[in-house]
């Protein structure tokens, strides 16, 4: 029976024994610890008899592709061995941490895309470094700090191998004693736990994990290899989320790179040298192994987003510190400037955004960053003015960590809406479009069934109900009306466009084709009659429909940003329901600064955002004005499953109570009642019942 021996300088506490048929052979496996004492690791090599060596030490060769070192320590203790193969397990070790990686890439779905990794060492994990490279340009390295306590961190692949044609002139220097200590130190410190605390993943060597606490390691993921049971437990009371883990177990221990190496060439009679990678290959495929992810307090999965928001008006401005002293006595020219000044302002991170969980368990946080152009400076200028700041947006996000980005507000039709950023960003685009025509129908539907005013349908059949979508020809009002022709006993679809709703009803006829369809360039034509109307128009304010024409009991349904009705206007029929749709409730306590919305409520395009980033859906999904019903019906059920909920339904002043909605419903019925007894008197009703308090709102 052979003998492998395998020396770490980790703790002795870690250490085991067994005996195992491996590769056809019988082997006695030691694993023995010298708790950082070269010296002892030198008096065990001198002393063994076993049939081959694993050294668990630096790696005897580091570097990048075009500059390679030599630890002197490993080289040392590696000559010392002469009679059997020795081996660090090094290039079994790369292979195994970079399969670790790609493991977990494709089994939890593009887990790696755009994270934040710090690397302490990028000069010994090198090849690693190029494999997360293909998921996220955010890698950092540790090497000037821990190799020669500069307090600099490199951030970049391209540093790295800068740093490295310098690192062989100084890697064996070391700082003087007293920079050693003191401000020098106490800064490289601070450097160093700033970097830990702002990182999402984690690259080391699992005794350097030992210096780090709860502090710096909760919420991370640690790519490691040889993490053993006992240092597991460690990472769980310091809050790690989840192991990546390239060491495989056998026989009930977890076996690092260095002693299964030298258990393989212990069983094939072989030295490192004459290993191919082949060999490699067919030994892994042979085991049947496979990288460990491991989550110490259970599943855990934190997915990133950003989302761009924009003041709506100069209002916003007003509540910012110190423009709200200057603005109470400041004449309008003075707003009016800084209106045009803010529109160049670069984006900044107006907010961070946690607390998301869905039930699913996967969770999601993000930042909303926020552009200073209001809705009249971004129609005042060219697409590509703010295309240049919606992509120093996305800049801003990616640096940040976000995997996906939403557009908000008018930022989302502006130009082609989000088709030239979708394909300049440096990751993937929606609009929030297909939720935000979701949302719509969606608070539509539940404000139709409270109000109580329709006959109920009989089994599958359409309602008896009539509905008008103003802005039809629009991104978010063509889907509306698609969706609206499914259920719907008629469809009145309205926009000055007259060449594309004709182009809009052929298409919806194709795929619905009993839909009852009529067109029209002016709303107030037909607007007497509806049941419902969703108006959905880039207007940003203008009047786009007469509400004292609207059929008393009328649900409306405001999705244009800014609204197409102002409180102003709504306040003149109290017999009407107007709500404000799209607006979502978010699983989980979320924590995030105000919006202008109720707690936990999130308007549907940043929902889209949201429910993209939960479902780990990194794509393009909602971009340009062609919407697609199919995905509009899909980020609906995508909503279901990870708790999605419509908020309550809000009007212009406020949410709507059971009792508010009572009294509209029976200020209605009393309308309808006198339009009954008197045909042609138009439509009004009393204004005794006021809307709910107004309450305020900030930016979307």
């Amino acid at each position: 029976m052979k003998t492998v021996l395998g020396i770490s300088l980790g703790s002795s506490s870690h250490d085991y024994r067994f005996t195992a048929t491996f590769l056809g052979q019988r082997l006695q496996v030691q694993r023995t610890g010298t708790h950082g004492s070269t010296t002892q690791a030198a008096k065990l090599l001198k002393h063994h008899t076993a049939s081959a060596v694993g050294l668990g030490l630096e790696k005897e060769h580091y570097g990048t592709s075009h500059h390679k070192f030599t630890d002197k320590d490993t080289h040392k203790l590696k000559a010392l061995v002469t009679t059997v193969p020795v081996t660090t397990g090094a290039r079994l070790g790369d292979i195994l941490q970079e399969w670790a990686v790609r493991h977990a890439q494709i089994a939890l779905g593009s887990y790696f895309n755009n994270t934040r990794v710090l690397f302490l060492s990028g000069l010994t994990n090198y090849k690693l470094a190029m494999s997360l490279a293909e998921y996220t340009p955010n890698l950092q390295f540790a090497d000037p700090l821990l190799q020669m306590g500069v307090p600099k961190l490199l951030s970049s692949l391209e540093g790295l191998q800068t740093y490295a044609t310098g690192a062989h002139y100084v890697k064996d220097w070391s700082l003087p004693a007293k920079f050693g200590t003191g401000a020098v130190k106490e800064w490289g410190d601070f450097v160093l736990r700033r970097a830990l605390q702002k990182a999402t993943v984690l690259v080391a060597s699992p005794h350097e994990l030992d210096l780090f606490g709860l502090e710096e390691l909760a919420g991370k993921t640690i790519i490691t290899s040889g993490l053993s049971d006992e240092r597991l437990a460690e990472l769980k009371d310091k809050g790690v989320h989840m192991v990546v883990d390239g060491a495989p177990v056998l026989h009930g221990h977890v076996i690092g790179p260095y002693l299964l190496d030298a258990m393989i060439l212990a069983a094939l009679d072989k030295t490192s040298e004459v290993m191919l990678e082949d060999d490699y290959l067919d030994i892994l495929t042979t085991l049947n192994l496979e990288p460990r992810i491991l989550y110490p307090n259970g599943f855990k999965r934190v997915n990133r987003f950003a989302f761009v928001i924009h003041p709506l008006s100069q209002e916003y401005f007003k509540k910012v510190k110190p423009i709200e002293l200057l603005s109470q006595v400041s004449p309008p020219v003075f707003m009016n400037s800084l209106e045009k000044i803010m529109a160049y302002a670069p984006p900044f991170v107006y907010s961070k955004v946690s607390g998301i969980q869905s039930p699913t368990g996967v969770e999601a946080e993000g930042w909303l960053i926020s552009v200073g152009g209001t809705p009249r400076e971004i129609m005042a200028h060219s697409p590509e003015f703010t295309y240049k700041r919606l992509l120093d947006a996305a800049a801003m996000a990616k640096k940040l960590g976000a995997q996906i980005m939403g557009l908000g507000a008018f930022t989302k039709v502006v130009g082609d809406a989000g088709l030239t950023v979708a394909k300049r960003a440096p990751l993937p685009i929606t609009t929030g479009n297909s939720y935000s025509a979701s949302g719509a129908l969606w608070a539509a539907h539940d404000a139709l069934l409270r109000m109580g005013l329709l006959p109920k349908p009989q089994g599958k059949e359409r309602v008896a109900f009539k509905a008008m979508v103003v802005g039809a020809t629009g991104a978010i009002g063509s889907v509306c009306a698609r969706l609206l022709a499914k259920a719907a006993q008629e469809v009145y679809m309205v926009s000055p466009e007259t060449a594309k709703l004709l182009a809009l009803k052929e298409s919806i006829l194709q795929e619905t084709p009993d839909a009852q369809l009529f067109l029209s360039a002016q709303a107030d034509k037909d607007i007497a009659d509806m049941d419902m109307i969703v108006t959905a128009t880039s207007g940003a304010g203008k009047k786009v429909l007469d509400i004292m024409k609207v059929k008393p009991g009328c649900v409306i349904t405001d999705v244009a940003r800014p609204l197409d009705l102002p409180p102003s206007e709504v306040a003149k029929r109290p017999d009407v329901l107007v709500i404000e749709s799209g607006e979502i409730r978010l699983p989980g306590q979320v924590r995030m600064k105000n919006i202008g919305l109720p707690p936990n409520v999130a308007y549907a395009c940043l929902a889209e955002t949201i429910v993209l980033a939960l479902e780990g859906r990194f794509e393009n999904f909602t971009v340009g004005r062609g919407i697609e019903w199919e995905k509009v019906r899909e980020i609906y059920k995508l909503g279901l499953k990870h708790g999605m909920q419509l908020a309550e339904i809000s009007g212009v002043n406020g949410p709507y109570s059971d009792e508010d909605i009572a009294r509209v419903r029976d200020l209605a019925l009393a309308a309808r009642a006198r339009q009954q007894r008197s045909p042609s008197a138009p439509a009004k009703a009393s204004a005794k019942s006021p809307p709910p308090a107004p309450r305020k709102r900030r930016s979307a």
